[in-house]
């Protein structure tokens, strides 16, 4: 079976609408309803209903979706595992959340080659949503990431809790906060929530950024006030350029790890949980200090 005809079935599954499929898989119209038409006469059931109403799935097509997830997830991974990868016993695709990157990669790729030196890894920060995409479908192997994405086929674990602390060069006081200066911090939903309970009057900043080394860099470069990590605001306030805004407290962000859903009690997979947890040690435990 053609692995683009689970492709086009699993988004069409996401979109309901052929249409729309066509457009993100960058294919026609016809091409879409062509491998519907061959998935369906392989399987020897009609998967899709079209009706004025829209496109809908039959009762045959909800029972295969699962079905299709692991075929597809099977499929990357068979690729995957005939891929040149040196002396290397295996590989293994890790995400990392992109605000976590720089102060957590090299001690989490130190903690794994430790702990599985016949692994060979990849690398790759990235945005959370993207991460869960990327585990459903078999291009990742796991992931570390803020937001969990909720799938079927996806298991999610909290390994601890990130502290932020809003700092300034300017303002010791929430009321001396400057809103023409203030870079507003959009790390993942959770942290937008705390956030706008906090300061509402600073949500629509004229100035938003997703990652904290990058409020970091235009704070230096820049001035303002803005949340960073509690380990770089500690540093910044340390230059005495920057004071921490007294009366604003610290915000938390959980850390979640991700991996499919078949491989969570496989002892490879509880090794690398170990791996996280314990090279956020030195991330996690500034929230008892700050």
């Amino acid at each position: 079976m053609q692995i683009e005809l689970i492709e086009t079935f699993l988004d069409l599954v996401e979109t309901r609408s052929f249409n729309r499929t066509a457009e993100r898989l960058g294919v026609t119209q016809s091409t879409v309803s062509a491998r519907v038409v061959a998935l369906e006469t392989a399987v020897g059931a009609r998967l899709f209903t079209r009706s004025r109403a829209g496109t809908a799935m039959s009762t045959e097509g909800l029972r295969f979706e699962a079905h299709a997830r692991l075929l597809r997830a099977d499929w990357t991974a068979a690729k995957r595992a005939v891929a040149p990868s040196g002396d290397a016993a295996l590989t293994l695709r890790i995400g990392i959340q992109n605000d976590l990157a720089a102060g957590f990669v090299g001690e989490l790729v130190a903690d794994i080659r430790r702990t599985l030196p016949q692994a060979a890894l990849y690398i790759e920060p990235d945005y959370s949503a993207q991460m869960c995409a990327d585990l459903a479908s078999g291009a990742q192997d796991f992931a570390v990431l803020f937001t969990p994405k909720p799938q079927p086929d996806l298991h999610f674990a909290s390994v601890g809790e990130l502290t932020y602390r809003l700092i300034s060069s300017e303002a010791r006081t929430r009321a001396d906060i400057s809103p023409a200066s203030y870079i507003s911090a959009n790390f993942s939903p959770a942290f937008e929530q705390s956030h706008r309970s906090i300061l509402p009057e600073l949500v629509a900043a004229p100035l938003s950024v997703g990652q904290s080394a990058t409020i970091a860099a235009l704070l230096n470069a820049l001035g303002g006030s803005g949340f960073v990590m509690a380990g770089m605001a500690a540093s910044m306030v340390e230059t005495g350029r920057f004071l921490y805004v007294e009366d604003i407290p610290p915000v938390g962000q959980p850390i979640f790890v991700a991996m499919h859903l078949r491989n969570r009690t496989a002892r490879l997979y509880r090794r690398l949980v170990r791996s996280v947890t314990r090279s956020l040690v030195p991330l996690v435990s500034l929230k008892l200090r700050s």
